[in-house]
């Protein structure tokens, strides 16, 4: 089956070796989940170095500390520093509504979250509990990074393919905003804990990426999520296409795959044409699907390397694998939850998700995905990302404005291979060659409700 084909390549580490001596001979993979705890970890700390530079030449070095897709970064050129392990603070209002609301929260028996409010949903974690794996997935879905609101201004990507000759990219992108507005979960600006209007609409957060500036055959095109409270309900997502002057729907099972925009028109009106990019939108920050429409296993802690406090924001491109990840940049050893995610059947997604498989990686001090391997329907890896993320008080040195009152955990970029083409996407947040000092604005207000509306994309991608 397709899900021990995923077991069998993520077990082929010391993780396994360092958990057999406190389990019972079992055969096959997926027994062999079964045994590990919570409290099973790797223990080789010793052979990595602080200040070793890992080149290619040494990616066997980092082997059993990075997921199976990072690996093959690694060994494509990624460079790797690394460095001290540091620790993670949380915003101290939402340690606060952790501490208040987190008693009451409760998981019905088809796993839906009840009687949340703000702050960490599950602050303790048994190992025992068979749950445990869904909790961890719903602290990462409401995780200390933000809660109230952020807009991440001047975004840029950039896709490159498996040439690390080719100095040029195949594709790149600039757009305005990556937006968010939560209505629960709020903890640092009015209204607080909730806005009314999470009742009213019955919305638990409006996301938005518009407009693309660049390439110009994309100039205007927007791209507006909404998460309902509604557990039983699907995603509301349009994409608007300037060509037409039109917002269309997305099947929510569509968004595990690359959303088409473009300036050609096809018959209908749309837009029809394709741009090089391997980012889907239920990858962005490492998962963007709904919960519920996954079951979760988890495989164990491990202690592996993230890249947690980054060096340098803006990031930069790797100067010797074409572009195709951020490098030199810190890694860190981290204790990491490893979760197996499978796709439902859901009737209420129609065909089943391009990507039914994730392996995550989530750090279990900020719930933040570090890493992702996602599988075809045969088990077979098909593409890796990984996060590059800092803890800071703010996005940039430059920063005038948006200073942050508290240290806060970001992400600088986001990588997305496809590790059979070797064809990659970078995501810089913040761009490179911004002309911007103030990029990251989280629970700040800068983004309001009102400007995530359909109306509001189609207006600002005119």
């Amino acid at each position: 089956m397709a899900s021990v084909g995923i077991l069998n390549q993520v077990m082929s580490t010391p993780f396994k070796t360092h958990c057999a001596s406190k389990t019972r001979s079992v055969a096959g993979a997926a027994a062999l989940a079964a045994v590990f705890t919570l409290l099973c970890t790797a223990s080789a700390r010793a052979h990595l170095i602080d200040g070793e530079m890992i080149t290619p030449a040494q990616a066997d070095s980092v082997a059993d500390f990075v997921s199976p897709g990072n690996l093959v970064m690694v060994k494509q050129g990624m460079t790797m520093k690394i460095v001290p392990t540091g620790n993670l603070d949380w915003p101290a209002p939402y340690r606060a509504a952790t501490e208040k609301y987190s008693p009451q929260v409760r998981l019905s028996p088809n796993g839906e979250l009840t009687s949340y409010v703000a702050g960490l949903p599950f602050p303790l974690l048994d190992a025992n509990d068979p749950q445990v794996a869904l909790k961890i997935m719903w602290n990462f879905s409401f995780r200390p990074q933000y809660t109230d609101d952020v807009d991440i201004r001047d975004v840029e990507a950039e896709s490159h393919n498996a040439d690390p000759r080719a100095s040029d990219s195949i594709e790149h992108f600039t757009i305005g905003h990556f937006a968010l507005y939560n209505n629960i979960d709020r903890t640092e600006v009015a209204p607080m804990p909730t806005d009314p209007d999470a009742v009213a609409s019955g919305i638990r957060y409006r996301f938005a990426v518009y407009p693309i500036l660049e390439p110009s055959g994309l100039r205007g095109v927007g791209f507006l999520r909404y998460r309902h409270i509604d557990p039983t309900r699907e995603d509301s997502t349009w994409i608007y296409q300037p060509v037409s002057r039109r917002t269309r729907r997305i099947a929510a099972n569509a968004l595990s795959d690359t959303i088409e925009g473009g300036g050609a028109s096809d018959s209908a009106g749309m837009a029809s044409l394709t741009y090089a990019n391997t980012v889907d939108p239920d990858s962005y920050f490492g998962f963007a699907a709904k919960i519920e429409d996954f079951d979760y296993k988890l495989l164990g802690v491990r202690r592996m390397l993230a890249c947690v406090e980054a060096a340098d924001s803006p990031a930069h491109e790797c100067p010797v694998d074409g572009g195709r990840s951020v490098c030199p940049e810190n890694w860190e050893m981290r204790n990491l939850y490893v979760i197996e995610a499978t796709a439902r059947n859901s009737s209420m997604l129609g065909s089943p998700p391009a990507v039914p498989h994730h392996i995550f990686y989530i750090d279990s001090e900020g719930f933040f995905i570090t890493a992702s391997d996602l599988y075809d329907r045969d088990g077979q890896l098909w593409k890796t990302l990984a996060t590059f993320n800092a803890y800071r008080d703010r996005s940039t040195p430059g920063a005038k404005v948006s200073i942050w009152k508290y240290k806060r955990m970001f992400q600088t970029a986001l990588v997305d291979e496809d590790v059979r083409s070797g064809f990659s996407t970078v995501f810089y947040t913040p761009s490179r060659d911004s002309d911007f000092t103030d990029s990251w604005f989280i629970n700040q207000g800068a983004i309001g409700p009102s400007l995530l509306v359909p109306d509001a994309i189609v207006r600002l991608g005119h």
